[in-house]
């Protein structure tokens, strides 16, 4: 299914003129290159909402060696998870516990051949690495974090392995298709002859604006318009709302919705408007569009998700991370919070992936400004 009038993106590709105004006109290059927070102050509350926040998770998810423990999802471990866990760990002073995570995932993920690493650990089989595929998005965490904790504490081997992971991001993971730059979600299995799979949550700015200015190249800032284009054309169903998985093809760059996964906005998409307002990109589509679908009053109560075919929402109650993404999403677009219906209350982190969610707001409204 084609998204609702969204069934083509704009011809950036082929007016390149328009891709030198549209960066500009975001603020790219050296604008664009500045920290987030540039222009915001720093909450004292966000900032200890922040710390505890870390602490709780790292006391709940984090095993003694430094694997994050995905305890919905069989006690499996992701790059994903490590990634996080670094950058709360950087972000709350915690060198001990960021030492152990790194030196966890290191040990048993780093790939061969590249700076890039296994996706995914899964304690209970014999071979708990057997796809050595990689997971984009939690290499970009990795190289975010790594960056952070270079510069926090002056630990250069950390800035040279963040800067050789950005390296082979542009090197393997970027990818053409109709003239348009496209960040791949792994290395494998997600090129075919006539179009790209990408997952739209891989998209991380502020993790990319942070890896352009430690490896500089023009390529970041192509890759970002061209995300950018994408995440406003690929908006589906009643709600225009971005898909968790998306095909472009590579001849038109017809947008639709493959077939290998549920066509929904959920647990992956939920992180695209979370994304876009950490990079200081409040006005694009896709946060206002989450915002006024999470603030929908037909909602009996906040959907975890939304499927972007018949437009049915999720018969249970999103969870608590969600719910703070829903929240920081209404502060961007400036719903006021009772907009919000049937917010989440009591534990904010019952498992791992809605606590690390819960964790992750609270840095992006620490360095954004937005109050909690």
């Amino acid at each position: 299914m084609a998204a609702q009038g969204f069934s083509h993106g704009p011809n950036l590709a082929q007016e390149p003129g328009r891709r030198a105004m549209l960066g500009a006109g975001l603020g790219f290059g050296a604008a664009w290159l500045a920290p987030a927070t540039q222009g915001h102050s720093q909450d004292i509350g966000t900032t200890d909402r922040a710390r505890a926040d870390w602490l709780r998770f790292r006391g709940r998810y984090m095993a003694p060696d430094g694997r994050v423990v995905d305890t919905g999802n069989r006690q499996v471990s992701h790059t994903e998870g490590q990634g996080f866990a670094m950058l709360m760990a950087v972000r709350a002073d915690d060198r001990a516990s960021f030492d152990r995570i790194w030196g966890w995932t290191r040990r048993t993920l780093q790939r061969p051949r590249d700076a890039l690493h296994a996706w995914r650990f899964r304690p209970a089989d014999a071979n708990p690495v057997e796809d050595t595929n990689n997971a984009t998005d939690g290499d970009l965490f990795l190289a975010w974090a790594l960056l952070e904790a270079g510069e926090a504490w002056g630990a250069v081997d950390h800035t040279q392995r963040a800067q050789a992971i950005g390296r082979d991001i542009l090197r393997l993971l970027v990818r053409n298709a109709g003239g348009m730059a496209l960040l791949l979600p792994g290395v494998r299995g997600f090129e075919r002859r006539d179009h790209v799979v990408v997952n739209p949550s891989y998209y991380c700015f502020p993790a990319i604006r942070r890896l352009a200015m430690a490896v500089p190249d023009p390529a970041w800032v192509r890759l970002t318009s061209d995300g950018l284009t994408l995440l406003r054309s690929a908006r589906f169903g009643r709600w225009g709302l971005p898909p968790d998985w998306l095909t472009v093809a590579k001849a038109d760059r017809r947008l639709s919705l493959p077939t290998h996964w549920a066509p929904r906005f959920s647990y992956d998409a939920v992180r695209v408007p979370l994304y876009l307002g950490w990079a200081g990109l409040t006005g694009e589509p896709a946060v206002h569009a989450a915002a006024a679908f999470w603030a929908d009053p037909a909602h009996r109560t906040l959907p975890a998700w939304a499927d972007l075919a018949t437009n049915a929402t999720s018969p249970y109650e999103a969870s608590p991370g969600i719910a703070a993404i829903a929240a920081y999403a209404a502060a961007m677009a400036g719903r006021p919070a009772r907009a919000i219906q049937g917010v989440a209350t009591g534990d904010a982190m019952p498992n791992y992936y809605s606590g690390a969610l819960t964790a992750l707001v609270s840095l992006a409204r620490r360095e954004t400004g937005a109050t909690l």
